[in-house]
């Protein structure tokens, strides 16, 4: 199959391991809005935060790259990253609230 540069992906990921209290939504926020992607952040849970974003592919894999990097201060245990179908929903990149 071959890649498209500037095909617009959808990701979705999971991050565990000591990412609340260190930064980490504003970190993950941060990077999407001077990456240009669009989507979300928020923390689920006592250890973990998930995000969705959209954008370019080279976009989308610089910043799947940065969340699982986190900021200096936190640790990240696991990223579950999954490709989902474009929607087009997203005008910016927010933090939402925590579940």
């Amino acid at each position: 199959m071959e890649t498209i540069p500037d095909e617009i992906l959808r990701v979705h990921i999971r991050v565990t391991g000591r990412v609340q209290g260190v930064g980490f939504r504003a970190h993950v926020e941060y990077y999407g809005l001077q990456i240009g992607v669009t989507g979300w952040v928020r923390n689920v849970g006592q250890d973990s935060v998930e995000t969705i974003a959209e954008g370019a592919r080279h976009r989308i894999e610089k910043f799947v790259e940065l969340v699982k990097q986190g900021p200096r201060a936190s640790r990240v245990d696991e990223a579950c990253v999954e490709y989902e179908p474009v929607t087009g929903e997203f005008n910016g990149f927010d933090v939402k609230r925590s579940v």
